[in-house]
């Protein structure tokens, strides 16, 4: 998207030195990577790195609003509403395809909203890769993967600022289901060693004394929440004590309450009026079935990691879905093939990842999957080079 950029990287580029970076991620994270880490990173221009931050505003601003928030009651089914909700989410992350469009002054690369999640992504892993490209490749100066004027010191700061607060880091913890057996395990590792917390399992999470506390009765003051339902309810747990229950009242809070999750999601894909968002409908809410549905993609709205999407349903599988609300149908967006590899190009989606910080959200980091398949997914991209996680450079 930068050709000289490109072209000098694509130069420069050596199996050694790919290999030598994943080794070292992996050494310094502790623990092996399980998903696939791409060759390159993104190079934007200004104009598109831009373009996505006002597209990322503006949805953003759509979906914090009043008008859309009263809407989202049925978003938390009453069996998964946790109590305790707090006023705005911490974090929100939205995903762009980067496709071409057609215009008076030719064809030109925009950004169009694939989907977005108010839960966390690999915000210490992101980290951790500008790290690993920045010493193994040959990254110009002037560029930067962060946003809202951070850099590599003040990003960590700003992550424990918003995580940990002013509490002990060993009484903050990163909460997920069975964190050892997760694809995200990387991430868990280098956020414990920034800043100081730990990855502890809800079922290693207890209720002394009025309190909840881990380990040898260390107290919990602050939860940096990593579960997500679909993954408890397909594994059947509920673990009353922390979903069930206030847990202020338990002496912690919530970094990122658990029902943001599903009120910021692709339940608010309809609610968008924005030349970035490709038009949306709940199946129950269609006017009429699209006599196009190979350009439409179903979407379960209670999934995570693109399960159970479907690209070009037809009218049978629409008329059979037991409970049309619970499903959208997404106009399918064409992702150009913008990057330059050293076969054919790939395609890019770009996550603009936000926390809330000093009481405002900002955009603080990204995050990019790379594909040269149907879709981003490792199944559409087995045996193919030059695909999967990275993140993309910017100018500053």
């Amino acid at each position: 998207m930068v050709p000289e950029l490109r072209r000098a990287y694509n130069e420069a580029f050596t199996e050694e030195r790919y290999l030598g970076m994943l080794r070292d991620l992996e050494a310094e994270c502790g623990c092996p990577i399980a998903f696939r880490i791409s060759e390159t990173p993104l190079f934007l221009s200004d104009e598109i790195n831009r373009e996505l931050e006002k597209a990322s505003w503006e949805i953003l601003e759509t979906v914090t609003s009043d008008d859309y928030l009263r809407h989202t009651g049925r978003a938390v089914p009453a069996g998964l509403a946790v109590p305790g909700e707090d006023a705005q989410p911490v974090f929100l992350q939205i995903d762009f395809a980067l496709a071409r469009l057609d215009g008076e002054n030719g064809e030109r690369i925009v950004p169009r909203l694939i989907e977005l999640q108010a839960f966390p992504s690999l915000y210490g892993f992101q980290w951790q890769l500008d790290r690993g490209f920045r010493t193994h490749f040959d990254i110009p100066p002037g560029l930067a993967s962060y946003f809202s004027g951070l850099d590599e010191k003040t990003y960590v700061d700003c992550l424990r600022d918003v995580i940990v607060g002013d509490c002990d880091p060993r009484e903050v913890i990163l909460l997920e289901v069975d964190p050892e057996q997760q694809k995200t395990r990387c991430d868990f590792a280098v956020t414990e060693q920034a800043l100081g917390i730990s990855t502890v399992c809800p079922r290693d999470v207890r209720e002394r004394g009025g309190r909840l506390v881990y380990g040898n009765d260390v107290p919990i003051r602050r939860i940096y929440n990593r579960v997500i339902f679909d993954e408890l309810q397909r594994k059947g747990l509920t673990f009353d004590h922390l979903f069930r229950r206030d847990v202020r009242d338990l002496g912690a809070e919530w970094v990122g309450h658990p029902n943001w999750y599903l009120r910021i999601s692709k339940f608010a894909l309809p609610f968008l009026r924005s030349p970035y968002s490709p038009e949306a409908h709940f199946v129950s809410e269609l006017p009429e079935i699209p006599a196009d549905l190979e350009n439409w993609v179903l979407k379960p709205l209670f999934s995570f990691a693109g399960l159970g999407v479907e690209l070009g349903p037809s009218p049978e599988r629409l008329r059979a879905i037991e409970n049309p609300e619970d499903w959208l149908l997404q106009r399918k967006i064409e992702y150009a093939p913008v990057v330059e590899t050293l076969d054919v190009p790939a395609k890019a989606e770009v996550r603009i990842m936000f926390a809330w910080h000093d009481g405002r959200p900002r955009p603080i980091n990204n995050l990019v999957r790379l594909s040269k398949g149907k879709m981003m997914g490792v199944d559409f991209n087995k045996n193919k080079t030059w695909v999967g996680g990275t993140l993309a450079y910017h100018p500053v």
